[in-house]
């Protein structure tokens, strides 16, 4: 098992990107504490340090951006994505109130190759399931109700490369059954990098697109070899050889990242 880092000190943890940023981080950690964030939010701090440059793809309500900004701290970077308008303006609106001003939000998809798609959200009984929504290229709705957004897909290497990033540390991707092809998109920075990755993977997602969280898995494993699979239980992060339907994200890492 692999303790996660707590902060030694308030004072000195609130001097990584100031008070409001320390507060808001601590707001979803203890959020993640009683269930109501993800819990992998506890374990951030193995993996991600200070000066770190990180991406948060899919970040939905800035539930990942916020701790991950106060980490990294102000000499770090916190790049955040989300195409849905709802998403990104309440992660805009998280970022300004804790005061994250290291990296930039953009409203936009990550996916393959650069284009145009669209992000299809459900509408169940009048209401979009905003949590839901996906890329809508390849996938069959059926009869369901569907609310379509417009939206530009970049891709991870374009964006490291275009913004001169010198090295990402950490990537997490929640975009319910996609990730493959974000991670597609982002080959040559995991490559060079290799970053500790936080993926959502789940079969019911995954299969919109043709794919399953067994391949997806071999598929990481067999191109970057010096990775390992953990899932975050109770306190620490576990070392796991397959993915279940009760567990949703899992961490990508090597031994050295760990061990920092």
């Amino acid at each position: 098992m692999i303790d996660a880092v707590t902060p030694k000190s308030s004072a000195a943890s609130a001097k990584r990107g100031g008070v409001r940023l320390w507060i808001g981080h601590a707001i979803y950690r203890l959020s993640a504490r009683i269930h109501f964030a993800e819990p992998e939010i506890r374990g951030l701090g193995k993996f991600v340090h200070p000066g770190d440059s990180v991406l948060d793809v899919g970040a939905a309500l800035g539930m990942y951006t916020v701790p991950l900004a106060h980490i990294v701290g102000p000499s770090g970077r916190v790049d955040s994505f989300d195409p849905q308008p709802r998403n990104f303006y309440v992660t805009r609106f998280l970022r300004s109130i804790n005061g994250v001003k290291n990296g930039l939000i953009r409203r936009i998809a990550l996916g393959p190759k650069p284009g145009e798609s669209s992000i299809a959200v459900p509408i169940i009984l009048g209401l979009p399931i905003f949590g839901h929504g996906h890329i809508s290229e390849g996938v069959d709705e059926g009869s369901r109700r569907i609310r379509y957004t417009p939206t530009p897909v970049d891709t991870i290497d374009d964006w490291v490369t275009r913004e001169g990033i010198a090295r990402i540390s950490y990537i997490k991707v929640d975009v319910e059954g996609f990730e493959p092809s974000v991670i597609e998109g982002g080959r040559a920075t995991i490559t060079r990098d290799l970053p500790s990755l936080m993926l959502e993977i789940e079969d019911r997602h995954l299969v919109r697109y043709g794919r399953d969280a067994a391949g997806f898995v071999g598929e990481i494993l067999g191109m970057w070899p010096a990775y390992k699979m953990y899932t975050w239980s109770g306190n620490d992060w576990v070392r796991v050889d397959e993915v279940k339907p009760s567990v949703r994200n899992y961490l990508f890492a090597t031994d050295a990242a760990l061990a920092s």
